[in-house]
């Protein structure tokens, strides 16, 4: 199961085109400034399978370009299974996934779980949010130290 606090149907500010995004409970990061701060703790939001948030997904699948991962924390230990078949079965919609973590891609590619999920994630928007950093000119991210990673050539 994964622990959800919250879905948006369609957005066009978590990616590129419009998106559904699903937001993970639970935050290690607590990042100050954070848009989400709702979303830190990890006995909050609602669990729902990867069935059914992809239903929730197919819902729109005719108004979305692709799917984003936000939270909270996307990569936490208990999701990795769960979020694994729910990629599974949004990559055989053909759409693409963007993913926000508070963790440098470096640090997870030293997970060999979360590396698994790395290699279904066409985009990844890693580093925590700095406050001091803030620069509201930069596309789908907050703070400049925060980088927009095209992990798969296909997007």
């Amino acid at each position: 199961m994964l622990k959800v606090s919250g879905f948006y149907d369609s957005s066009c500010t978590n990616g590129d085109g419009w998106r559904s995004v699903i937001f993970f409970t639970g935050c290690p990061h607590k990042c100050k400034g954070c848009l989400n701060p709702e979303t830190w703790d990890f006995d909050g939001g609602e669990f729902y399978s990867p069935l059914d948030l992809l239903q929730k997904i197919k819902n729109n699948i005719d108004h979305i370009d692709g799917v984003t991962f936000s939270g909270g924390e996307p990569f936490q230990e208990r999701y990795v299974d769960d979020l694994l078949i729910l990629i599974n079965e949004i990559k055989k919609l053909n759409l693409n996934i963007w993913c926000y973590t508070g963790y440098l891609y470096e640090e997870l590619l030293k997970n060999s779980k979360y590396s698994s999920i790395l290699k279904n994630i066409d985009v990844l928007v890693d580093g925590p949010f700095i406050r001091e950093k803030y620069d509201p000119q930069l596309k789908f991210r907050g703070s400049s130290n925060q980088r927009v990673l095209f992990l798969n050539k296909k997007t």
